[in-house]
């Protein structure tokens, strides 16, 4: 928001010393930022100067340059003729023209620029005419800025344009303007009344508030004004779009009036262009006092303006002569309920538009719903001055005060005739009362706050406040909707006082906490894949069919068990992924593109694994405690999302050198650091080989559960297609885990195991078993036939041959015992390995190998 520190103090006593900087100080001790200052960039000598001579030369390089004479008085020390070389056409022999002279200083985006006396197209320029960009009060380049123009029915400005006399306050270039940064929350100081309030906070001044005489001036509503009608049949969220419509009338009215200077001065300090009478009136208002308004032309109206949704099909051109298809949800200005005019405080409709034979206007100053607008500009990318406003919050007591005096300065300098009949239908919403304990700014913000100073603040804002013991009962003002809450009203008695008062204070942290268990699993289960070799990554965790597909999965399976975002950043990833793995896989590619053959990755994120219909959560209105019902609701439309590990290996996994030949990744190595995970968490696992489950190669691909048979994950080489359809490096193998799972089951304590110093025995054994069974499963075997003093079963060879047979294999471990309390004799850990061979026999028929 600019604000012009004359317009400023037209409404606050600013202090006629002060500066920009001063006034940007202030406003910053009361919460608003300070984004910049503009003006006071040119200086002299910037004068006045009538065009004596314009010679047009046509150039070479087909430019054509007017060599013009100019009389600028006594202002370049000699009173004669300044000659310069200009490239503008917008101007005729005898115009008032601003001239800077060699040493004059214009502003640029590269820093002040000095004019000099220079040759340029074969005659030595003296200085410059200057275009509104030039001197920093606007964007227009397009011309110079002709003086008898820009002031054209202005008689006091047009009295002060004497050849040689000082431009800068004429152009209003000694003037400041103060950029702030308004927050969201803070709506009603995208106007100078509210930078005025606000201004008046912070320093003490007095503030005058435009809208009581203007309130007091306007008529109240009467029979004889525009019919309109509030028929908002469809509200979001049961919030009604429009609670009150002001309609003016104004007969007349000459729009080719030109706009006075001293409001197009204003204007453009305060960043907009004027453009005619009606709409500079419409944005000084707004700016002024914070209500959009909207004119429209009477004649083109119908016999009522009706409010209303738009309906379904429905569409119109606005006046930025686009075609609009509209939503249900658009809140329409409709021509006696038909025909759509404008998209309420967005934009008007072509149809309406305020044009040059317009006589007599209609001007609208409403108040709309926050939400419903901000939807409509967003949906129509629509952003404006007005929707800005409106999306943030309107007073809703504004708009007689505003239409007065649109009024007023119509009626003023457009010459018409105010009609005597004033609309005004619905009801302003009433600001509720919050209770508040008077000892809670204390309690929330640490300074000792009394009872005065709490009151005096309250009231300061424009609170209504009502003393019942240690209890206020406070009503937030009209122009501040964001004031719901009990800590809102403590916000501002800290803005008010000061935030400079609050003490910093480093807090002390309570003792016995620290990390949850999860927080801790998840920093070991780090460390461990780390230290192996492994790198952490992070994937935005967003699919797309195509990824599912290729992945191995039915579309619509995936889809079952995830859910669609409504605002994807991206078409082809609009959903949630239910495997991490699936999103990993992109940085493998990348990494592999960019020359990284040899790769090791790991991530830990959540997965979505819903489990029925995927349903809508409510909303409720930001800064209000939804009810039990709505929180539960909430709960219930999120799905599940467990946290899961994986792990991707490519390359070699140990590197070829001068100690030898490199090695692949294979399946064993993936099975190892998911073992080196399940050990870390001191949680048995066990490895179920041949799992035919996508995108794993269906004979190389075990299953990972806990001992009692909860599925952990999966482990294994990927699938050739889906290898393939990735382009991944051939043999990729992979992991996933839920990780949860392993959470859980490491809750339960460790017992420890108390040292034993008793040597160690090993016998080993080969066993003979079908193709069909797993390594894994006849380990488990013997590991329960050999009993409590086996410490350890080592696989140490697989063999395949005629000495086994067709579809049989032999397997060899080394069985290590240790006894507690004594050294094993050699029969023990005979009768030891027997037991082990014998429970195999039984549960899966191995034999001994001879």
């Amino acid at each position: 928001m600019r604000v012009p520190v004359d317009w400023l103090r037209e409404y606050v006593a600013v202090p006629a010393d002060a500066t920009g900087v001063q006034i940007a100080a202030d406003l910053v001790r009361v919460g608003l930022e300070e984004e910049g200052l503009h003006g006071g960039g040119v200086t002299g000598p910037l004068v006045v100067g009538r065009v004596l001579s314009k010679e047009p030369e046509p150039q070479k390089n087909g430019k054509t340059i007017n060599w013009c004479s100019l009389d600028v008085g006594e202002a370049n020390g000699t009173g004669e003729p300044q000659w310069v070389v200009c490239g503008a056409h917008n101007f005729e022999v005898g115009d008032l023209v601003a001239v800077i002279l060699p040493g004059g200083v214009l502003p640029t985006p590269q820093g002040p620029l000095t004019v000099s006396a220079r040759k340029t197209y074969g005659h030595v320029s003296a200085g410059m005419i200057c275009s509104e960009r030039e001197l920093g009060l606007g964007d227009d380049h397009d011309g110079i800025i002709v003086l008898t123009r820009r002031f054209a029915g202005d008689e006091e400005q047009l009295a002060r344009l004497v050849p040689g006399a000082d431009a800068i306050p004429i152009l209003g270039l000694d003037r400041q303007t103060v950029e702030v940064n308004v927050t969201p929350d803070r709506g009603y100081c995208f106007s100078i009344r509210g930078i005025a309030r606000e201004y008046s906070h912070a320093t003490g001044a007095a503030y005058t508030d435009p809208v009581v005489a203007l309130a007091a001036a306007a008529p109240a509503a009467n029979g004889g004004g525009y019919a309109v009608e509030l028929a908002d049949e469809a509200p979001i969220r049961g919030r009604v779009g429009c609670s009150r419509y002001v309609a003016r009338i104004v007969r007349g009215l000459d729009v080719s009036a030109p706009t006075p200077g001293w409001m197009k001065t204003r204007l453009t300090e305060a960043g907009m262009r004027p453009i005619s009478l009606a709409v500079d009136v419409t944005n000084y208002v707004m700016l002024g006092l914070g209500q959009p308004l909207h004119a429209f032309d009477l004649a083109r109206l119908g016999e009522s303006i009706v409010v209303r949704r738009a309906r379904t099909g429905e569409r119109m051109t606005t006046l930025d002569d686009v075609d609009r298809a509209l939503s249900p949800e658009d809140l329409l200005i409709t021509d006696s309920g038909q025909t759509p005019i404008a998209i309420a405080g967005v934009m008007g409709g072509e149809s309406t538009e305020v044009s040059s034979t317009t006589t007599d206007v209609l001007i609208e100053a409403a108040h709309f719903d926050a939400v419903s607008i901000a939807r409509s500009a967003r949906r129509h990318k629509l952003p404006s001055e007005a929707s800005r406003r409106f999306e943030r919050g309107v007073d809703p007591e504004l708009g007689p005060a505003a239409a007065q005096l649109a009024v007023d300065l119509l009626v003023r300098y457009g010459g018409g005739t105010a009609d005597a009949g004033v609309t005004d239908v619905g009801e302003a919403p009433e600001s509720s009362i919050i209770l508040m304990d008077v000892g809670y700014p204390t309690q929330l913000v640490g300074v000792d706050y009394d009872r005065t100073t709490v009151c005096r603040m309250l009231t300061e804002i424009g609170c209504q406040v009502i003393e019942d013991g240690p209890t206020l009962a406070v009503t937030p003002p009209s122009w501040r909707p964001d004031l719901r809450t009990a800590p809102d009203l403590v916000e501002e008695v800290a803005r008010i006082d000061g935030y400079d008062r609050i003490p910093s204070v480093v807090p002390t942290p309570p003792g016995g906490r620290g990390l949850t268990h999860g927080q801790q699993v998840r920093r070991l289960v780090a460390d461990v894949l780390a230290g192996a070799g492994l790198t952490e990554i992070w994937s935005a965790p967003f699919v797309g069919d195509a990824r599912h597909t290729a992945l191995g999965w039915a579309a619509d399976e995936a889809r079952a068990r995830t859910v669609a975002l409504a605002n994807p950043l991206s078409d082809e990833a609009p959903l949630m992924r239910i495997s991490v793995l699936s999103t990993m896989i992109d940085a493998l590619v990348r990494n592999v593109a960019r020359g990284a053959k040899d790769v090791g990755l790991f991530e830990i994120g959540l997965v979505v694994a819903r489990d029925g219909e995927q349903t809508s959560a409510p909303t409720e209105d930001v800064g209000v405690q939804p009810s039990p019902e709505v929180l539960a609701a909430i709960h219930r439309a999120v799905p599940r999302q467990p946290r899961h590990l994986a792990i991707l290996l490519a390359g070699d996994r140990d590197r070829a050198g001068w100690w030898g030949e490199g090695r692949p990744a294979d399946v064993s190595d993936v099975l190892g650091l998911v073992r080196s995970v399940a050990d870390a968490l001191a949680v048995p696992v066990v490895l179920s080989g041949s799992a035919d489950v996508m995108p794993f190669h269906p004979g190389r691909c075990a299953a990972i559960s806990l001992a009692d048979g909860t599925l952990v994950g999966h482990a294994g080489e990927l699938h050739p297609k889906v290898v393939a359809a990735l382009g991944l490096p051939t043999r990729t193998v992979a992991a996933e885990l839920d990780l949860d799972v392993l959470i859980a089951a490491s809750e339960d304590p460790v017992a420890a195991r108390t040292l034993v110093t008793s040597p160690a025995a090993y016998t080993d054994l080969a066993v003979v078993v079908d193709e069909a069974v797993t390594a894994g499963s006849l380990e488990a075997s013997l590991g329960t036939g050999a009993g409590e003093m086996l410490e350890s079963i080592t696989l140490f060879d697989v063999y395949r041959g005629d000495q086994v047979g067709p579809g049989r294999k032999s397997l060899a471990y080394r069985l290590a015992f240790r006894a507690p309390d004594r050294t094993l004799r050699t029969e023990e850990v005979s009768a030891l390995r027997d037991a082990a061979l014998a429970s195999a026999a039984a549960d899966l028929g191995a034999t001994q190998r001879t």
